[in-house]
């Protein structure tokens, strides 16, 4: 456009002139982001009572779920068949070749150490031995 259409539009000649003496107000600046968050104190995370037994109470069945889990599973894994009693000059190899001849010695000795919860494959004579039920 030029200077003679802006002339000629309505509205550009009754603009209100500026009134002497009044000031504008002035420019604030105003913090933003992490500023601003840190001008405030912020108030510590509150739980009500309602909260706090749910907590607890999620806590707990986590932690029985947990237990039940980790101590159950190992003594319903394997099914005791019967008990022998260890007599003098035996090894648990030997123990394991009789009592289980489906197996090989070393899984029956493996097998036996789990359901009795030996360390090793030492045994003493007059030991009670939990022989496990196979398959």
């Amino acid at each position: 456009m030029t200077a003679l259409a802006h002339d000629t539009l309505p509205g550009w000649d009754s603009l209100p002139a500026r009134v002497p003496g009044t000031m504008r107000p002035e420019l604030r600046l105003v913090p933003t982001g992490r500023a601003a968050r840190g001008s405030r104190p912020t108030s510590p995370l509150r739980i009500s009572r309602f909260g706090r037994l749910v907590l607890t109470g999620a806590v707990v069945v986590i932690a029985s779920v947990l237990a039940i889990t980790l101590f159950g599973a190992g003594s319903a894994s394997a099914g005791i068949d019967h008990t022998v009693t260890v007599m003098s000059g035996q090894t648990l190899s030997g123990i394991a070749d009789t009592e289980m001849p489906s197996l090989p010695i070393a899984e029956g000795v493996a097998q036996i150490q789990l359901a009795n919860h030996l360390d090793t494959s030492q045994i003493h004579a007059g030991q009670q031995l939990a022989i496990p039920s196979i398959g």
